[in-house]
């Protein structure tokens, strides 16, 4: 029920307006009156009404300038101004400042209920195509996270310009100003079968890690499959470190309550411009490759004493031999990403000894064992014969010195992860397929999401999303958009069924927000497509 007040001096008049007319009976809830525009303004903006019927020449402020006011701070609020002048001047002043209709006194009832009807047919139209905008940014969400993702990138890699990178974040609602900035990479997992991963627990505390992140002011997003980057802004270095650990003290508490799950975090460096954030992502990056080296579940600060650096000679009993341990390289294998090769392999070597990778002996002995570790995973975890194995893999061959072993070695990690992407396409394919037939079979279900098919194969749905997208190359939303759109295609051509029950057959009660999303999409209505269509099989 649209909402009406009343601004009006002449008592008389206000009087006859508010009790001549049945407003509920019309339709209307009359929320409020007064009888000057300064009274007037303070009631609207308590009131927030949807229709303002103002008098012109009011005490205290006249309607011109209530009206100004109003549209000013509500621009939705759309204005009736009543007026016994016949000026033409206050009739173009009142179409420049927005109003919507300038009614000269007196008026009847049945005049002002006609004008009245007009302007809240225009409040209704403009609310239902808001509430269809609406609708697409939400189903287009999908979209917009990948947009975020991409945006992190840029932000992490240093290819995008500053102006670029303030301009797409106002786009994307990420604020970027701030005197101080770092980074946490996050990433949970559960200790339960694989099958397990995403469900039941994991999901609730991916949904706290997000409560606690926006609680601090920092931005979220999504890194890889299962990971998140956290982007912390402050006034300063220790506004930001104090921010970061009193986040990370609650994210302990959080994943206290879940004896299952198994965490791993690495925090960077603070830097004071947006261009160095890379440099924050970096030292984040080194200390998260930890947790590869680490059966604890923690957080690691990088640091500048963490950075490998090269004495002029070896020095043996640096070695830790305890560090030569294919279980670490294994689990790498498992669980890493390509993105995470060099940071690896960087701990990995430094934790055995600074100067080990300059024995010509332990060179060949630590390439030797990768080597076998690597042939080992591919065999028995990804299940390729021996044969394939050392077909796809680089051979371990004499190495000459500390840049040629590391550049191979990197090659050799590098290479058994490709492979274990393709086989996880394999795995995945059977759950997309799930998700295709499900699709099939509930298309025309408006409560169809992608929450909906993540419950239905036991995955989260950023995890679903990004599988779906790496096996289909294309978004969930878009799957599903095309293949409702697809189908109601179908029944343009070969039904006589009106619009509207096409659109509720494939999946859209809504018949507007049908219409929108086929002309979006399509480029042409509904009847255009039809048509031409038909047109076209005349030919």
């Amino acid at each position: 029920m649209l909402k009406v007040f009343l601004a009006e001096d002449e008592f008389v008049v206000r009087e006859g307006i508010k009790n001549n007319i049945d407003w509920s009976a019309h339709g209307y809830n009359f929320c409020g009156e007064a009888g000057d525009g300064e009274l007037a303004y303070s009631m609207i903006r308590k009131e927030m009404p949807d229709i303002v019927i103002t008098d012109i020449k009011m005490p205290f402020m006249d309607g011109l300038t209530l009206s100004r006011m109003i549209k000013a701070e509500f621009p939705e609020i759309e204005i009736i101004l009543l007026t016994g002048y016949e000026d033409f001047e206050y009739a173009k002043e009142a179409i420049k400042i927005g109003v919507a209709s300038y009614l000269s006194k007196p008026i009847s009832g049945d005049s002002l209920l006609k004008e009245i009807g007009v302007v809240a047919r225009r409040i209704e139209e403009r609310k239902q195509e808001q509430e269809i905008a609406r609708k697409y940014r939400e189903d287009m969400k999908e979209r917009t996270e990948l947009e975020r993702q991409d945006f992190f990138q840029s932000l992490v890699t240093g290819d995008r310009t500053l102006p670029y990178l303030l301009e797409k974040g106002k786009e994307l609602s990420v604020d970027l100003s701030a005197l101080c900035y770092n980074i946490v990479i996050l990433k949970v997992w559960s200790l339960k079968h694989e099958a397990d991963e995403f469900s039941g627990s994991v999901l609730k505390v991916q949904e706290g890690i997000a409560d606690i992140a926006a609680k601090h002011g920092a931005e979220i997003f999504e890194l890889n499959l299962e990971g998140n980057a956290i982007l912390f802004k402050g006034d300063g270095e220790v506004a930001v470190a104090d921010n970061i650990k009193s986040c990370i003290e609650e994210l302990k508490q959080l994943f206290s309550e879940y004896p299952n799950i198994r965490y791993f975090g690495g925090v960077g460096q603070s830097v004071e411009r947006i261009t160095d954030i890379p440099t924050s992502f970096e030292w984040a990056s080194r200390a998260f490759a930890h947790q590869y080296l680490s059966s604890d579940s923690d957080f690691l600060f990088g640091s500048e004493e963490g950075l490998h650096s090269q004495k002029e000679n070896v020095i043996l009993s640096e070695i830790d031999p305890r560090h030569i341990d294919r279980r670490l390289v294994k689990e790498f294998l498992r669980r890493g990403e390509p993105s995470e090769v060099e940071f690896f392999l960087d701990e990995f070597l430094e934790g055995m000894g600074k100067n080990a990778i300059r024995s010509t002996m332990l060179r060949q002995y630590i390439s030797m064992d990768i080597y076998f570790c690597v042939a080992d995973f591919i065999e028995n975890d990804l299940g390729l014969s021996r044969a394939d194995t050392q077909a796809r893999i680089p051979a371990a061959e004499l190495l000459a010195d500390e840049k040629n072993t590391y550049d191979y070695l990197v090659d050799l990690i590098s290479t058994a992860l490709d492979l274990r992407q393709e086989n996880s396409k394999g795995r995945y394919r059977d759950v997309v397929s799930q998700v295709m037939a499900y699709i099939d079979a509930h298309y025309s279900e408006e409560e169809l999401s992608l929450n909906t098919l993540a419950a239905h194969v036991n995955f989260s749905p950023n995890h679903l999303s990004a599988v779906f997208r790496q096996a289909t190359g294309q978004t969930f939303i878009k799957y599903l958009t095309d293949y409702r759109l697809d189908k109601a295609k179908e029944l343009l051509l070969t039904t006589s069924k009106k619009s509207n029950e096409i659109g509720m057959l494939v999946g859209y009660k809504d018949p507007h927000y049908f219409s929108y999303l086929f002309k979006k999409t399509q480029g042409m209505t509904t009847t255009q497509y039809r048509a031409g269509s038909a047109g076209e099989g005349t030919e």
